[in-house]
């Protein structure tokens, strides 16, 4: 401590040192973070931040606790960074946990530095971004550090639909700590570092008896392709801050602003022509629907969330004319682009964040139906695909249709049809919108004929050609004012730019109330 009579000078030196110290760190807690493969809690920052823009606050902050071994043990921080600074220019906050002062665990002092960076974010309308790496709980502080969460999860829920927050997970992430991520609207991880789980391999292998690794219980892959917790995996950090940035240029600061413009190179009239042997005309035969959006969108480039999950729909963000949009299309490839739980409930999400920070909709419909089965029906499919279908209802954003091929049933209407609310629906002249294949509806329709026949397989053949003339022509829907203009492929991409430049200043209400109550 300071003497006495110290100088102004005195004071300034002793601060600068004590604040040099905590920049460095214990080296060799330091060299056991670099050992596992991950930088330190300061390193991060310096990747997500513009250089030199990053200010921290409360770094001198220290625990209060006393007993259990922690009275010989106060550093500075109390194991987690806080502050603000700028990301390609714009204000973003930010926590990044510590590993190295007692593994990251939350308790009083590092949870009220939390509370207040959040505070601050919800005030000054910024995103919040959080660089998790803790062990979660810090036992010596019982109640206290559980209260701690408890808070997070409180602020978590405040923010959510007002400022954007991003989790990106950079190590463990155990027990109640779990959740705060789920509540935030994006999560990153990174591949063998980083793992989520609710209870440990530990705790599994005593209730259950199995036997797993962390990784194989909660890691990234696990999450990005099994259980949907995770939109993004990558292989390093450096890859992952990276991408963090990138997904901040494409939000809006909060609910009140619209997502950041950048006009590019690529005209907005530009033709795609290579729709036209993109897409089979038999509706039968796969195709790749990014390859459709990756040549209607600006420069090709898509940043697509959940990618490994639910794979049988798509939604990303890209640009059209500049212009920041959420894509929803159905992907051919896996499934034929069948709805079921998984990618109702995905879709249904991101329709749902989108709405929240004001990115108009645009949705790519080549589908076949909802995924027929007992365990579909018995797992709530009904539920699930209400949640999409509330999506989209719910939504007051621009939102555009493109029927390309298949429009069947239910899955047409839950598609963002005209009839819950689609602003524009345009179509390809190989759309068939019906109730149902041609196939299974003539079996219904024409039962008694078909079985009457002399030849049953002819007559069949002949009636499901009736059909699709009468119900299922390009025009059907066309003609009754539920699609407002049959285009051509090649001009998607312009009609598209020139209907959302339309909608730019689209004004909608929702009904007064508290909230509605979704299907969850």
């Amino acid at each position: 401590m300071p003497l006495d009579g110290a100088t102004m000078h005195d004071r300034v030196t002793e601060l600068a040192e004590v604040k040099d110290a905590i920049l460095r760190g214990a080296p060799q807690a330091t060299e056991t973070q670099h050992a596992k493969g991950k930088l330190t809690a300061r390193q991060r920052l310096d990747l997500l931040y513009d250089e030199g823009t990053f200010t921290e606050i409360e770094p001198l902050r220290r625990h209060r606790a006393t007993g259990f071994g922690l009275e010989d043990r106060r550093p500075h921080t109390d194991g987690v960074v806080t502050g603000w600074g700028l990301v390609n220019g714009r204000t973003v906050f930010s926590f990044a946990h510590d590993f190295r002062i007692f593994g990251g665990a939350l308790g009083e002092a590092h949870a009220t530095k939390i509370h207040k960076i959040m505070d601050l974010a919800l005030a000054a309308g910024a995103p919040l971004v959080s660089l998790n790496d803790g062990a979660g709980a810090r036992i010596q502080e019982g109640v206290s550090a559980l209260a701690g969460y408890g808070g997070i999860f409180e602020r978590n829920t405040r923010a959510s639909g007002v400022i954007p927050q991003i989790s990106v997970m950079l190590g463990p992430c155990a027990g109640g700590a779990a959740y705060s991520p789920a509540l935030t609207d994006f999560v990153f991880m990174v591949r063998e570092t980083s793992q989520m789980f609710i209870t440990g391999p530990d705790v599994v292998r005593a209730v259950t008896g199995e036997e797993i690794t962390q990784n194989g219980l909660g890691g990234a892959d696990v999450h990005a392709e099994t259980s949907g917790v995770a939109h993004f995996a990558y292989d390093d950090e450096q890859t992952c801050l990276e991408e963090v940035r990138y997904l901040l240029s494409l939000l809006p600061a909060n609910n009140r602003e619209t997502p950041p413009a950048a006009l590019g190179a690529d005209p907005a009239d530009r033709r795609c022509e290579e729709l036209l042997s993109l897409v089979p005309v038999d509706g039968s035969r796969p195709y790749d629907m990014r390859a459709v959006i990756e040549e209607i969108v600006d420069d090709g480039e898509l940043m697509e969330i959940h990618g490994g999950w639910a794979k049988s729909i798509i939604c990303t963000f890209a640009r059209l004319g500049g212009q920041v949009v959420g894509i929803v299309a159905n992907q051919p490839l896996s499934s034929a682009g069948v709805l079921d739980i998984h990618s109702s409930e995905k879709a249904a999400r991101f329709v749902q964040m989108c709405d929240s920070f004001n990115v108009p909709l645009v949705t790519l419909v080549d589908v076949p139906g909802f995924l027929p089965g007992v365990s579909q029906e018995h797992g709530g499919i009904i539920r699930h695909g209400a949640k999409l279908l509330y999506a989209y209802c719910n939504a007051t954003v621009p939102r555009i249709q493109v029927i390309l091929r298949k429009a069947y049933g239910g899955a047409y209407i839950v598609m963002d049809s005209r009839s819950i609310g689609s602003d524009l629906s345009f179509a390809w002249p190989t759309n068939e919108i019906a109730v149902m294949g041609a196939e299974g509806a003539a079996n219904v329709v024409f039962r008694r004929q078909i079985a009457a026949a002399d030849d049953p397989d002819e007559t069949r053949v002949q009636l499901v050609k009736e059909y699709k003339a009468e119900l299922m022509h390009p025009y059907y829907a066309a003609e009754r004012g539920l699609v407002d203009d049959v285009i051509d492929p090649a001009d998607t991409r312009r009609v598209l730019i020139s209907s959302l430049a339309m909608l730019k200043a689209k004004n909608a209400t929702l009904p007064a109330r508290k909230h509605g109550n979704p299907p969850l």
